[in-house]
């Protein structure tokens, strides 16, 4: 496969895939085109691989850690110039979808790599690992950590096991 087959077949997922690593469309939009220029580089390499989605989708989840410790980043632009839409505009649906961006977004970036690759790519555990440089065994630690925060901070109840 050429690296022109790849990125027009492939793109849009990894432009998909970056917007929920990152939670806004223009960065990822920028990371994805940083990543696929390094990969351009070594395309050859990464063609001859076994899996060449998952040697991309492991830098770009690697460009978007290394991003954020730049201390430069710290930094988000916002789109919210004006006031800000009444709770009535919004549906129900759109309102939870959005509170719970805000909750994932907060996640530790590994655990929201992990949500994000299990429950958006429909990845399964090996691949994750493969793609993160883990174990699949950290893989459903990093998962049940973040769902875990994630109920804890909806105030759902969280089964631990016992019987009161």
């Amino acid at each position: 496969m050429t690296f022109e087959e790849y990125v027009s077949s492939r793109g849009p997922a990894l432009i998909r895939l970056a917007r929920l690593l990152t939670g806004d469309e223009h960065r990822a939009e920028d990371l994805v085109q940083d990543v696929l220029a390094r990969a351009y580089v070594h395309w050859r390499r990464i063609a001859r691989a076994d899996r060449p989605d998952v040697y991309v989708r492991r830098m770009l989840v690697n460009a978007n850690s290394s991003w954020w410790r730049r201390r430069s980043n710290r930094e988000l632009a916002t789109a919210d110039f004006a006031e800000r839409p009444q709770r009535g505009d919004l549906s129900g649906e759109t309102a939870d979808r959005d509170a719970m961006w805000r909750l994932i977004r907060a996640l530790p970036d590994r655990q929201r790599a992990v949500l994000v690759l299990r429950y958006y790519e429909d990845l399964d555990d090996a691949t994750i690992a493969q793609i993160l440089g883990c174990s699949p065994v950290t893989v459903r630690t990093h998962a049940m950590r973040a769902l875990t925060n994630l109920r804890e901070r909806c105030g759902v109840p969280t089964t631990n096991g016992s019987r009161p």
